[in-house]
C-alpha cells in the first residue's frame, strides 16, 4: 500500500500512575494532563505555540472541565488561537488522539501535533438513582406548599445513597454486561483457567517492579507535586510480592462464587496521564528534532459488546494483513491488560485455527506470541489503567522499549468498551 507523508513520534512523557483509593486524588484529570505537558514541553528546542493543534484522550470528564483538551492547552500556554479538542471511544480514546494528529500530518494538513489521553478515575461522579432524580425534579416544579408537604411523604432513606458512575460507565447499555463479566465469557469461550490468570497476573507485577529497579521508565515518567506538596515519582500500584499462590486466595469479582476474574488479575482503578509529541519530516528539518520512531499504520475494528476483550485479535489481523506482515515481522507487542484472562484469550484465539479462519478471515492461524515479547515491562494489571490514558501510554511505552532492545517493529493495541479496538504499528528510526 501507498503511505503518505511519514509521521514521526519525536518524543513523549507521562505521569506517575496514581492507585485510586477510594476518594478523589490529588489531581483532575487537566492537572494530570498540565503536570505532565509542562515538563515535557520545557525539553522542547521550539516554541510551544508551534503546534498545529492540541487533542487530548478522556473518557470520564469532570464538570468543571468541560473539553478538556482545550482547558489543558491554554493551562498550559499555547495560546488562546490553538485549536484543542478531546476525543473519547472509551479505552482506546488516548491512542486515537495519536491517530488524529497521525492522519492529519500524513496528509499535509498538519506538521507538528500534541497529542495525549488524560483520565482521574478517582474523580468519576458519584450519581442519583433515577427514581431520586425524579422526585427532585418534581419537588422543584411545586408551587404550593401543599405540594411540597405531599412530596416530602414520598421522600426515601435510599434517594440519598449515590451509585458510583464507574460501575455505570463500565457497564454496556447494550448487552449489559460489565467488562469483567465479558472478560469471564472470552475466559470461557478459551478455556483460561484461574492458575493461568494469576500467573500471569503476577508476572506483569514482576515485570513492572523490574522495570522500575533498572531505571526504565525514568526518561518516561515524570514526576508530580500535589497541592499539599507531595511528590509522585513512580507508579504506585505495583504490588512486589505477588505471587499465584497469593493471587490464588483473592474472590472472584464479578461471577460469584465460581468465576476467574478477581482484583488480583484485573486492571487497577488508577489516574494518570500521558502526552505524545508527533512531527512531519518538514517539522522535524525546522525545529532539529530527533525522531524516535516512525508511525506506520493504525486499524480500528468493532465486534459484539460482550466479547469485547477480543477486540485485538480483529484489528492487529487487518492491521498486518493490509501491511504484507506476519506475526514474525513484529519484534515487541504492547496488548493493554485490561484483564488476564482477555490478554491470554486473545492469545489462545490467535492459535485457533477456526477462529483465524471463520473471523479473522486468515488461510491459518495467526500463530503464538512470544511472552518474551509481550508487555515487556508489565502492563494495566499492574501499572493501572486510566482508560482514557492507556492507549497513548502503550504507544509511548512501545517506542521506548523498542530502542532499549534494539528492535525495530512493535505493534500496540488494546480492546474498548463497547466492542471495539484499535491497533498502531511502529518502526524505530
Amino acid at each position: 500500500m501507498k503511505d503518505g507523508r511519514p509521521v514521526y513520534v519525536v518524543d513523549g512523557a507521562r505521569t506517575p500512575f496514581i492507585k485510586a483509593r477510594g476518594r478523589p486524588g490529588p489531581f483532575t484529570p487537566v492537572d494530570l494532563a498540565v503536570q505532565c505537558g509542562r515538563a515535557l514541553l520545557l525539553r522542547q528546542p521550539f516554541d510551544a505555540r508551534a503546534f498545529d493543534f492540541v487533542v487530548l484522550g478522556c473518557v470520564n470528564v469532570i464538570a468543571d472541565e468541560m473539553n478538556p483538551g482545550r482547558v489543558a492547552a491554554l493551562r498550559l500556554g499555547l495560546g488562546a488561537d490553538m485549536p484543542a479538542w478531546t476525543v473519547q471511544i472509551n479505552c482506546g480514546s488516548g491512542m486515537l488522539s495519536i491517530d488524529e494528529g497521525f492522519r492529519r500530518i500524513e496528509s499535509g494538513r498538519a506538521d507538528l501535533v500534541l497529542a495525549g489521553g488524560t483520565e482521574a478515575l478517582s474523580h468519576t461522579p458519584l450519581v442519583l438513582r433515577r427514581e431520586a432524580v425524579d422526585w427532585f425534579g418534581r419537588f422543584a416544579k411545586a408551587k404550593s406548599t401543599w405540594e411540597k408537604t405531599r412530596l416530602f411523604g414520598e421522600l426515601r432513606p435510599d434517594f440519598a445513597k449515590p451509585v458510583i458512575g464507574l460501575e455505570r460507565g463500565l457497564t454496556d447499555p447494550i448487552v449489559e454486561l460489565n467488562m469483567g463479566q465479558t472478560a469471564e465469557k472470552i475466559g470461557h469461550l478459551f478455556d483460561i483457567t484461574r492458575e493461568a490468570a494469576d500467573e500471569y497476573a503476577a508476572g506483569s507485577h514482576d515485570r513492572l517492579a523490574k522495570a522500575q529497579d533498572e531505571g526504565w521508565l525514568k526518561d518516561e515518567v515524570v514526576p508530580m507535586i500535589a497541592p499539599d506538596g507531595t511528590l509522585y515519582d513512580h507508579d504506585d500500584g505495583v504490588r512486589r510480592d505477588s505471587t499465584p499462590e497469593k493471587l490464588a486466595e483473592l474472590k472472584p469479582a464479578f461471577e460469584k462464587p465460581y468465576g476467574k476474574v478477581t482484583p488480583g488479575n484485573s486492571s487497577q482503578v488508577t489516574d494518570g496521564a500521558s502526552w505524545t509529541i508527533l512531527a512531519s519530516e518538514a517539522a522535524v528539518e525546522k525545529h532539529g528534532l530527533t525522531p524516535r520512531a516512525r508511525l506506520m499504520d493504525s486499524s480500528w475494528t468493532a465486534l459484539d459488546p460482550s466479547i469485547m476483550g477480543l477486540g485485538p485479535t480483529l484489528a492487529v489481523a487487518e492491521l498486518l494483513k493490509r501491511r504484507e506482515m506476519d506475526r514474525d515481522a513484529i519484534d515487541l507487542w504492547e496488548l493493554n491488560e485490561a484483564f488476564a484472562a482477555q490478554v491470554l484469550a486473545c492469545l489462545a484465539a490467535w492459535q485457533d485455527a477456526d477462529y483465524c479462519r471463520d473471523v479473522l478471515g486468515l488461510d491459518a492461524p495467526f500463530g503464538a506470541i512470544d511472552r518474551e515479547r509481550l508487555n515487556v515491562d508489565g502492563g494495566a494489571i499492574s501499572l493501572g489503567h486510566p482508560v482514557g490514558t492507556s492507549g497513548n501510554r502503550i504507544v509511548l511505552h512501545l517506542v521506548n522499549a523498542l530502542h532499549r532492545k534494539k528492535a525495530r517493529r512493535g505493534v500496540a493495541t488494546e480492546c474498548i468498551g463497547g466492542g471495539q479496538s484499535g491497533a498502531m504499528l511502529l518502526e524505530t528510526v
